[in-house]
Order: C-alpha cells, then structure tokens, then sequence
C-alpha cells in the first residue's frame, strides 16, 4: 500500500505537468469577449490535481494516510474485481461516445454506475442520469459554447429540442 500510494501519485503529478504544458500551448487565460482560451480548463484542472499530489506526497511522507502507514499489498482480489467492473465501465462510455452522444454516453454510464455498481434506487438513478446530462448540455453547448460528440443521426432530435431551449 505504501508504495503505491507514492508511485500513483508521482505517476499523476508527472501526467498533470503533461497536461499543464500541452494545455498551455494554447491560450490558458480569460479572453475578453470570447470567454476562456482552449487550454484553460485543461491547464487550471492539472494545476488542481498536481497540488493533489503535492498534497498526497506530503501526507505519505508525514506517514498521516492510512495506505502510507500500511504494509498490506495494493489489492485483493476484491480491489482487482472493481477495477474491472469500473474499467470496463470507462471503456464502454467511451465507446458508446460515437454512437449516442456525449450526454447518452453519461446517461448509460450513470445507470450503469449508480443503479449496478452502486445499488442505488431506480427513482435516484434515474433522476442523476437524466438530469446530469441535460445540465452538462446546457453548461457546454449554452455558457461555454462548446459542442460535444452528437452520436449518430437518431440522437438529433434530443440535439433539437435542446437548442431550440437556448437560442
């Protein structure tokens, strides 16, 4: 446990800096009148999660988190098992991108996460993965004028109706 801990946090801190300067090849700034540069939330989001791992380091080093004190092996069996189940859930949000969307691919992802993996009511799965979706659409494609992957032609309608909401 304890090595893992330092090794997945010099692992993260080293793809934050990745990020940090393939980000900054755009403009990481507020740009008056266009709203933030293409590299501004990559570029602010790895700055966030490098000083995590700053933050993770000092605590493995300080011996305060209970995996830094910890003589155990990384996984079980168990831990092995969620990996999988979380992984192949990644992979196949993922993949269902290109066919339903960016926010279907959510939509599926959220069911898949909170109703099997996380046993949560139906009444709470579908309201998360019906309501996230709509509210990314609106965060993205409305204030940041961002437009995400719309799937194959049968998801347009959704796409329709939504913008017919914001313009």
């Amino acid at each position: 446990m304890r090595q893992g801990e330092i090794s997945l946090a010099g692992i993260l801190a080293l793809f934050s800096l990745y990020l940090m300067w393939k980000s900054a090849e755009l403009p990481i700034g507020y740009m008056r009148g266009q709203g933030p540069g293409g590299g501004f939330w990559p570029f602010w989001l790895s700055v966030g999660m490098l000083l995590s791992c700053v933050a993770i380091a000092w605590n493995w080093w300080r011996g305060k988190s209970p995996a830094s004190v910890s003589d155990e092996p990384l996984m079980d069996s168990f831990g092995w098992l969620t990996v999988l189940h979380v992984g192949g859930g990644v992979i196949g949000f993922v993949a269902s991108i290109s066919v339903v969307s960016m926010y279907g691919a959510v939509c599926l992802f959220l069911v898949y996460y909170l109703r099997f993996l996380g046993r949560h009511s139906w009444v709470l799965t579908l309201v998360l993965a019906l309501l996230v979706p709509v509210l990314l659409f609106f965060f993205f494609e409305g204030a940041m004028q961002i437009s995400m992957p719309q799937g194959l032609p049968f998801t347009q309608p959704f796409f329709d109706m939504m913008y017919d909401i914001i313009y």
